[in-house]
């Protein structure tokens, strides 16, 4: 499902029209992005919760030379999925 698929899904859902569904969910991929950008984890009951974290520079290899490399440490996003998620899915 890409965004316009979810858009059109949300907007069936709620009876909304498309362009208010994607501007839903531009807001809420903003808000979610703004509070990991800041280090707040975002959790949504039932769902799960995102959160920055921070990889460590280490060694690569690059898969096409097989040469060494380090990458640099960055900020990463991690997802945990929340129970009621794992037992939708799991059904």
């Amino acid at each position: 499902m890409n965004k316009n698929d979810l858009a059109k899904e949300i907007a069936s859902r709620m009876s909304v029209t498309v362009t208010q569904a994607l501007c839903f969910i531009d807001t809420m991929n903003d808000v979610i992005s703004n509070s990991i950008l800041h280090e707040e984890p975002v959790m949504i009951q039932n769902f799960g919760c995102y959160m920055s974290w921070k990889q460590v520079e280490r060694m690569g290899r690059n898969p096409k030379t097989g040469q060494e490399c380090i990458i640099r440490k960055r900020f990463s996003v991690k997802f945990k999925p929340g129970k009621g998620l794992i037992d939708k899915i799991n059904r």
